[in-house]
Order: structure tokens, then sequence, then C-alpha cells
């Protein structure tokens, strides 16, 4: 156990974090890096260039003639991810805090900072990319000084790319972080912190021993959900799973023990033994909290336990998703999902379609609200269409945030005007070093679900970065804005948002809608409406056959009559005939601007 390390690395995106683990993988010989990002290895990390999942890998080091086992997790950088950060941070004793050489100390990497420290894990601040021309390490040293409060000496320079200061890193984590402390001879105890589903093995469990050992054999039970298994294998991870025939404490491996079913296994759980069993299952991580709420729905509707078994799966690997059955009448069945963020949500429709093969409709994204009704009762709705009648509200509240900008001091304008649009309450702003500054606001949590974020990016030239916190409910005056075709109310289309906005958001949705609705054989109005009171309307005109075209002279009367008979017919067909939206107009109304 005292030669065992564990770590993980975290930063803010872009930071380096997948470069500077290759080179610890390749000058530990545990494998040969043929491309980059090796511990990437979803062709959706690839291709965006972001870690999405965190990976964990086992690498062997000799120091002072010595053999040491360091087990490495490395993190995704994005705020819609910190979820995985925090499971990761658990299963660790000390953490690589890399910041990026040319642009210094980022808002997650703050966020990221604390949630170790809260862990008391052992934190090395490692500056990267020391071999970019815009490199400038002392000042981004000056910052990490002050935000962490270490020693200037205790600050490793690397570089990534090059390879410059590994063997630095690889000593630090050696003699700093604190090997992992428990007892060999306790009954098992050990911390799932993550599953991956296997078609021909089952579900696989990644776990850390806090205390005990495990055999290839032994009979364990999860403590939470209290299922018993026979551990059919167990095993170190490296690249690949290698085989052992027993793990002890401190250790980070995987074992498998033929679970088919994806509900048995919960990330957080406790394994031990069925005879000897531990007195209480380990604290594991916090709730994890959704952010943003939307509907999928499969466009076939016989695909509707398909998409359930999919959404379990991907629970298994992602286990900050959550879903519940919900029907809509525009719909049909489908889940009403939870997500961390939008890149999130993008990043769970784009699995689905991969992994999965599941074409699905995903609703407006909106957040979770709080209704009082006359009687002081409260209920959470998560659905615009979930609303009790009108009469019975009494107020409803709105989540808040608190959200943290680090920018530039030549885009705090801009950035200011863009907060106060979204209805934000500056609360304070500080300089941190040189010319750059930290602005703390209140904004409510629906203003920054669709666009806030790439807004923010553009602005500041992609300087500035962003992470919040929830910061509980506040009262508001919100107005439920539905949209109506025909008549009739699409229910995937409702928004509830803030009354001053209600009217152009609308006035969009309905412009927005007539360029994408195709044309039928009868008018199509659009109209918004706020209870009883339309605010807008756009109407799609027919398509007409020219019907007079075969009169050519005689009384007028004999084109008025053919006129007539096909406006019956126009009738007819508006009683009997449906609108049919695509799929394009649900997702073209987040992006309204």
């Amino acid at each position: 156990m005292k030669h065992i390390r564990n770590f993980c690395i975290i930063a803010h995106i872009d930071h380096g974090k997948s470069t500077l683990a290759d080179r610890l993988l390749e000058y530990t010989n545990t494998i040969q890096v043929t491309e980059g990002q090796m511990l990437d290895n979803m062709d959706l990390e690839k291709e965006r260039g972001i870690t999405i999942k965190s990976h964990a890998i086992q690498m062997e080091y000799t120091y002072n003639d010595e053999k040491y086992i360091l087990n490495l997790i490395d993190t995704p950088g994005h705020v819609d991810f910190s979820y995985e950060v925090s499971r990761s941070i658990a299963a660790c004793e000390g953490a690589l805090l890399v910041v990026d050489a040319t642009q210094g100390v980022q808002a997650q990497t703050i966020s990221n900072l604390y949630m170790a420290i809260d862990h008391d894990l052992e934190i090395i601040p490692v500056i990267n990319k020391i071999d970019m021309p815009s490199a400038m390490p002392d000042e981004v040293e000056d910052e990490i000084i002050e935000l962490i409060g270490c020693k200037r000496e205790e600050i490793l320079r690397a570089s990534g790319r090059t390879g410059e200061g590994i063997k630095g890193v690889l000593d630090a984590i050696v003699e700093r972080v604190p090997h992992p402390e428990g007892d060999k001879d306790a009954p098992l105890q050990a911390l799932i912190f993550d599953s991956v589903f296997n078609s021909f093995r089952g579900i696989i469990a990644y776990f850390k021993i806090e205390n005990g050992s495990i055999r290839k054999g032994d009979k364990v039970k999860f403590f939470n959900t209290g299922q018993e298994y026979i551990a059919d294998e167990v095993g170190v991870l490296k690249m690949d799973m290698v085989p052992k025939q027993m793990l002890s404490t401190g250790e980070v491996g995987y074992i498998i023990s033929g679970i088919k079913n994806a509900k048995e296994v919960q990330v957080g759980d406790t394994i031990t033994h069925t005879e000897r069993s531990c007195s209480s299952a380990i604290s594991g991580f916090q709730e994890v909290k959704s952010m943003v709420f939307a509907g999928v729905y499969p466009i076939d509707p016989a695909d509707y336990e398909n998409l359930r078994a999919s959404l379990e799966k991907l629970q298994l690997n992602d286990a900050s998703l959550t879903f519940m059955p919900e029907s809509s009448v525009a719909l049909g069945f489908g889940f009403r999902c939870g997500f961390l963020g939008l890149l999130h949500m993008e990043i769970i429709q784009e699995r689905l379609d991969r992994e999965f093969n599941m074409d699905v409709i995903t609703t407006v994204p909106n957040v979770s609200y709080m209704v009082y009704d006359k009687h002081g009762e409260a209920k959470e709705v998560h659905n615009p269409s979930g609303l009790p009648d009108i009469m019975s509200i009494d107020h409803i509240e709105e989540p808040y945030i608190h959200a943290t900008i680090i920018t530039d001091t030549s885009y705090i304008g801009p950035i200011m005007t863009l907060c106060l649009d979204k209805r934000g309450e500056l609360i304070k702003q500080e300089y941190i070093s040189g010319n750059r500054v930290e602005i703390h606001f209140y904004i409510p949590l629906g203003e920054i679900v669709i666009d806030f974020y790439d807004k923010l990016k553009s602005i500041s030239k992609g300087y500035a970065s962003f992470d919040y916190h929830i910061d509980g409910f506040r009262p508001s005056k919100l107005a439920k804005l539905d949209i109506l075709l025909n008549g009739e109310s699409v229910d995937a289309l409702s928004a509830l948002t803030h009354v001053d906005n209600a009217v152009t958001l609308g006035r969009r949705m309905c412009e927005k809608l007539k360029e994408l609705i195709p044309r039928q054989q009868f008018d199509i109005a659009i109209q918004a409406a706020i209870g009883a009171k339309i605010v807008a309307r756009e109407t799609i005109k027919c398509v007409r056959k020219d019907v007079t075209a075969k009169c050519y002279g005689g009384d007028v009367s004999r084109k008025r009559k053919l006129l007539e008979k096909q406006k019956k017919g126009k009738k007819r067909m508006k009683q009997i005939g449906n609108v049919e939206v695509p799929q394009k107009a649900f997702l073209a109304v987040l992006k309204l601007d």
C-alpha cells in the first residue's frame, strides 16, 4: 500500500490534461502513444477535441530503485461534465492542477480546485505549455500562488507536447501525494466510481478499495441495492483490462460479475463481502443536480422500450443523466431527461444516435420551477405543460445561479451588458492580476440555458471563462407561452418565460415556425398565446390549384362557381387535416437569434 499513488488531473477546458496524460504514459512505458489523447477513446471525444468521460489507467514508475504503482484518472474540463470530476476526486488522494501558461487560471480551474480541497486532496500545481511562444509562466505562477497560497518552488513547469518536465511531475506525485490509508484486514469496502456496459460480459464496475481485499471468485454484495454476486473476474485498468487474482486496499480496479440489469449498479455504491460485510457504506458523492430538462421522444412510437434500454445503458456510463417517463399530446410517449447543461444534452443526443441507433426528437430545454398555489403548497414543475390552472397559482419561483466569469478587462462592457440583458444582478467584481477580472452575478438559470455560453464566448473572443452553482429559488413574474397551430396547442413548443420577454419571444417563434412548417392545402394559423390572450400571429398560405384555368371567356358566374366549390373543399380539408411539425422546428426555437 505504501507504493500506491492515486491521483487525477484537473484543469479548465483546453489546458492540455489529456496531452500531459499521454506523456506520463509514454515516460512510464505503459503504452506506445501512437496518436494524441490516447485516453479519449470515444469518437465524439476525438472529433470535438474534448474529454467527455473520466478515464482510469495504471502506470508503474521506478523512483529511488523502488517500484511505485500510479493510478491516474484523466478528467473532463467542461463545466457540463463536472460530475465526472467529482467522482474521480472521490477515488484519489492527490490531484495535478494543470494551468495553461498562455491563459492562466480560469473559472473551471478554480471550481475543480475547491472540489479537490473539500476532499482533502494533496494539490500539485503544474504549469503546462511552457514551450509556447506566448507562454507567461511567471505571471501564471503569481496567479497560482494567490489562488492556493503555495510556495513558488512547489509549482512545476512542464510541456505536454515536448515532454519537458515530465520526470519532475512523476517524482512530485511519488513524493507529495500521500499513499492510501486503510486497513487490509478489515471487511471489504470498495467505492464504485464508474461503470461501463459490455454486450458480452454484462456490466463492468470500476472501484477503489478503501479497506480489505477482494479475490477472484469471492461472493460480494452491493451495499445500497443489497444484490449479491460472484466476482467472476477482478483486475486492474491499463489500456485494456488486466485480470488479477487479488486486489487489496488502496488499489483501483474493475469487477465483472455477469450483471445484466443496468439498475443494479449505482455509481457511489459500496462493494463488500457477503459473509463478512462492512457495517456502513462509504459516503459517496453528492447527489447529481440536473440543471436543464428536455423531453426525449422516439420518432417511431414502437421504439419506446428500446429508448428506455438505451438510456439505462447510457446512465451506467454517465451517472449525471437522469430520466423519467412522460407523455405528450403531440409526440406520444417518451422521457423527461435531466442534463447538466446544453453541451451535455447535445452529447447524449449524439451518443443515442451513434451507439444505439436511436432516432429521437428533443423538445425545447427548460429548467424546473417551484409553483405555489393559493393554499401555500409547493409543487416542482419540470415541464410547462405540467403547470396547474392559472387561477389556482399564487406565485412561481425560478432557480437562480451564482455565476463566476473570469475575463480580460477589455471585455467587461459587453459581458456586463449580456448579463444584465439576461436579468442578472451584479454581486461584485475583483481584479485577480494585471488585466484579468473576476465578475460575480446572480442570474436566473432559465436565461442561461439556451445560448448564454455561446454568446459569452463570442463577445469575449473565447477568452472569458464561466462557472456557476445553484443559489436557491426566488419569486418571479413568469408567464406560460403556448403555441397554437390552427387553434390546437402544441405542448412540446410551450415555454415558461418572464412576462417582459413573453411577447417578443412569441412573435419570434411564430415567424420562425412560418419559415419551417411546409405549406399544406389549407391555411395554417400559427398563434402565440398567454392564457386566453393571443400575442402574435402568422399565417402560412395554402397551396392553391388554379381551378379557373379551364374557363376562358363566358360569364363570370362560371368562375365564381368553381372558386366557391374549391373554397368548400379547403374548408372540409382544414377540419380533418393535421399539421406535421418537423424536428427542425423544435431545434430552431433554441437558436432564435
